[in-house]
């Protein structure tokens, strides 16, 4: 059974982001901002996370179905009745429960497995998180008793202005003790707003002689918490530095980090250079040894190792070893360059397999095609795929040579060492090794 259970509280509307879209839901580089929350938990703790819901439910639950369990505060009563609704769903055997903020995104699970560790080595009910800042953000102030121990919190609002010259600050995580909590719950006060807060928390364990442990944030920056847009954009910018540190760290080269968006599911290797301008998200891969950009757009695209993409789109893509491409290319979905393909300026591929070796020139589409290796595909070379209802394959054999300005009418087949003339309109298969001119192309003679 587990010993320790994460609390996700998620309920509040956010009016404040004047927005339809749930506040959690809101995406942070290219994932919802509740994700980090729920797997920051879920790493700190071993088990799956509860996440507390309110406003917009139906839609957090349908986007975390598979990645947390659910309780629903309904009414929305306050921190300490969000709480409170997430009971019945925290499994027996649960010793301590960690609560943390479904808008405070950067909390690592390194903190949060600090904070679990804290408590399980204190006496007391609470273990909380703290943070040193001159801009308090709304935060509550933590107050102390003259020998240093926590006495209370105090929201901004209840604060004196003494009070609120207090640099540290509540971050709004916890661990607590899981019997004292669920006896301690119900004793809460109803606050002047009509709600139950669970910072009262800390000031009735105190009442009872129990000892609160306040544990530091090493790093301010995971106190970040979003209620605006412009809070989400700081959130952003904070997490793109780690991004970026962690993947300089690993030997990835970043020309100018301040001009590169690169998401956290992206996976670069060693002595890969990423020039300005890139923007790499979802689960693409990039290998060893790559240049990326300036000026690429990358998105769920798996990148071999000494690639160059320079100043292309590439979207649901694969690039086998030494592939290079651009300026100006796209690689659109079900594209596929094995190893040594070569794809000049303003050519598209989809759907398609380019074998080994292929060469394809600039102006070029190619959908819906199997090329071999070792082919040529001259300028201004297209596949009409597209009969205006559906798609037809085209299949270009071993050491074909496509003339500049082809265009291959699917379905079509031309064999190995196939050739074609400058401007041709293929509408019949070219039979290997065999030469094919003009419109409608006809074979003119065997070149084998």
């Amino acid at each position: 059974m587990p010993t320790a259970t994460g609390i996700v509280l998620a309920a509040g509307k956010g009016t404040r982001m004047k927005s339809a879209l749930p506040k959690v839901l809101h995406p942070l580089l290219g994932q919802p901002m509740l994700a980090y929350a729920l797997e920051a938990m879920q790493q700190a703790t071993g088990t799956q996370p509860i996440v507390v819901t309110g406003h917009g439910a139906e839609a957090v639950q349908q986007a975390f179905a598979q990645k947390a369990a659910f309780a629903r505060q309904d009414p929305p009563l306050g921190t300490g009745h969000a709480v409170q609704a997430a009971r019945t769903a925290v499994p027996e055997g649960t010793r301590w429960v960690l609560v943390s903020n479904g808008d405070m995104p950067l909390l690592t699970a390194a903190t949060l497995r600090r904070l679990l560790e804290a408590q399980q080595a204190h006496d007391g009910p609470i273990t909380m998180l703290t943070v040193e800042a001159d801009d308090p953000r709304g935060f509550g102030r933590v107050v102390r008793f003259p020998n240093g121990r926590v006495q209370a919190i105090v929201e901004e609002a209840d604060a004196t202005e003494a009070q609120k010259r207090i640099r540290e600050l509540n971050v709004g995580a916890y661990c607590f003790e899981a019997a004292w909590l669920w006896a301690s719950l119900p004793k809460l006060p109803l606050s002047p707003k009509g709600e139950y807060y669970l910072t009262d928390l800390v000031g009735l364990a105190v009442s009872e002689g129990r000892s609160v442990q306040a544990l530091r944030l090493e790093d301010p920056a995971e106190a970040i918490g979003v209620n605006t847009r412009v809070h989400l954009a700081e959130a952003a910018a904070a997490l793109q530095q780690r991004i970026h540190r962690h993947l300089m760290e690993s030997g990835v080269t970043l020309i100018d980090p301040a001009r590169t968006y690169i998401e956290p599911t992206v996976r670069i290797g060693r002595d890969t250079v990423v020039w300005p301008n890139c923007y790499l998200r979802g689960t693409t891969e990039i290998g060893t040894g790559c240049e990326i950009g300036p000026n690429a757009y990358i998105l769920d695209t798996r990148i071999g190792n000494g690639c160059r993409v320079f100043a292309s789109v590439l979207e649901y893509a694969v690039l086998e070893n030494h592939v290079d491409i651009g300026p100006f290319g796209h690689l659109r979905k079900g594209a596929h360059l094995a190893e040594g393909v070569h794809m000049g300026n303003f050519g598209e591929v989809k759907n398609s397999y380019l074998g080994p070796g292929v060469k394809m020139g600039h102006f070029s589409y190619i959908g819906d095609a199997t090329i071999a290796e070792n082919v040529n595909i001259g300028a201004g070379t297209i596949t009409c795929n597209y009969d205006g209802e559906r798609k037809h394959p085209t299949k270009i054999g071993k050491g074909a040579f496509i003339g500049s300005d082809t265009m291959l009418v699917a379905p079509v087949e031309l064999g190995e060492g196939a050739r074609t003339g400058a401007g041709a309109v293929v509408t019949k298969n070219v039979p290997p090794h065999s030469l094919a001119v003009g419109v409608p192309a006809r074979v003119i003679r065997k070149l084998k």
